[in-house]
């Protein structure tokens, strides 16, 4: 059954991923189930999305409640749960201005329209360089491609946007080779998900918002993966209190329902996008942001952010352990619930091993296994997750 549904789809999809070889079919919790009702462990969370795991209570009834209502207004108009969400977010992030998109990318896309936008309206000048980062990753649309700092995603969709340099994450002397009068923002992950789950240093992002004050320069964090709860903040660079001139964010945003947005101060606000500037027929629309509004109050209700405080050591902990015992394992870095094993040598094997035994995984990088689950897990969870992984770490030992 399983077989004959993924050729189905082989027939059908462009193959633009190279996926595993189950068909998910519902999800309970923090467990998903194949379609032919194999049970799993989710400890990817759809990239990091279903921050409040599947069928959270009350999630599902408000989605269900719009439907009813209405779905799609275009912003032609206002909507209430657009304004409720807006609100809301602003509240929890400290920032001034909201702008709701469909997706991360598209987040991204709308934060380099506005840092280029910014500078324009100081000298009219159009060749403005961003500072990106080396293997960042901010999406796959030209925009946000453009800022993306591997190589390899990039080459064959040139030419780019131009007037984008690349620096160091965590090496400011890099930061400062790359700046000229010409610079407008410098942009970053605030920790970095494909690029191997890497954060960004305090010191670095300290001295960064440095250079940009002093400069007028804006700076650009991406919280789109580390966002959301995941460091045990609503938002990474919470806990350096560390606040950028723009932010974007989307993944666990809605919880599961595709929806993005791109924040900024109100300086920012007020001296950049302007009607007529940019848009989106879909984005803050009432469904979306129906899920946003929920998400942002079952975090406040049910202390999600305090749980993941409680829950992120253990996982670091036991994590340590694997690094401790296993050869293959040589370090573990990240935030919060955002971890990843560095390993030496490809994890592809692992991360499908540790599937067949029911627990599902992802990488970041050909070396590193990646663990993003729903930010409600508990210690049990933890602990089967590692009971896994030790058995298919050690199996494929042997069979070496």
């Amino acid at each position: 059954m399983m077989k004959e549904a993924i050729a189905q789809a082989e027939e059908a999809l462009l193959h633009t991923y190279n996926r595993y070889q189950i068909v998910l079919d519902r999800g309970e919790g923090v467990w998903l189930y194949d379609m032919e009702g194999k049970k799993y462990l989710d400890f990817a969370a759809g990239i990091a999305v279903f921050a409040l795991g599947y069928h959270y209570k009350d999630y599902d009834e408000v989605l269900k409640m719009q439907i009813d209502k209405i779905m799609h207004t275009s912003n032609y108009y206002y909507n209430m749960p657009a304004i409720e969400a807006a609100k809301k977010i602003k509240k929890i992030s400290g920032m001034d201005r909201v702008f709701f998109t469909n997706s991360g990318a598209e987040a991204v896309e709308g934060a380099i329209k506005t840092a280029r936008k910014y500078a324009w309206l100081k000298d009219h000048r159009t060749d403005h360089e961003i500072i990106a980062m080396e293997h960042s990753f901010h999406g796959r649309t030209m925009g946000a491609l453009s800022v993306t700092g591997t190589p390899a995603y990039r080459e064959a969709f040139a030419p780019m946007i131009g007037n984008i340099r690349f620096a160091q994450l965590n090496d400011i002397q890099s930061v400062k080779a790359q700046i000229s009068d010409r610079t407008c923002a410098i942009m970053l992950e605030t920790v970095q998900g494909e690029g191997g789950i890497v954060p960004a240093r305090e010191d670095f992002l300290r001295e960064i918002r440095h250079i940009c004050d002093e400069r007028d320069i804006l700076l650009i964090l991406d919280e789109i993966q580390c966002g959301m709860g995941r460091t045990g903040f609503y938002f990474a660079w919470q806990k350096f209190g560390i606040k950028p001139d723009i932010m974007t964010t989307a993944k666990a945003l809605g919880g599961g329902m595709p929806v993005g947005a791109f924040l900024m101060t109100e300086k920012v606000g007020s001296a950049s996008l302007a009607a007529g500037d940019h848009g989106t027929t879909y984005g803050g629309n009432p469904l979306a942001t129906t899920a946003v509004s929920k998400m942002i109050d079952l975090f406040e209700e049910d202390h999600i952010l305090e749980h993941v405080a409680e829950t992120a050591p253990y996982l670091e902990e036991r994590l340590d352990e694997l690094v401790e015992k296993y050869d293959f394992i040589e370090s573990r870095r990240g935030s919060g619930l955002m971890q990843g094993l560095v390993c030496r040598g490809a994890v592809n094997a692992v991360i499908s091993r540790a599937m067949e035994k029911g627990l599902i995984l992802i990488n970041a990088g050909a070396s590193v296994i990646r663990l993003v689950p729903s930010l409600i897990i508990g210690r049990e969870h933890v602990d089967e997750m590692v009971r896994i992984l030790e058995e298919s770490l050690t199996e494929l030992a042997k069979e070496k």
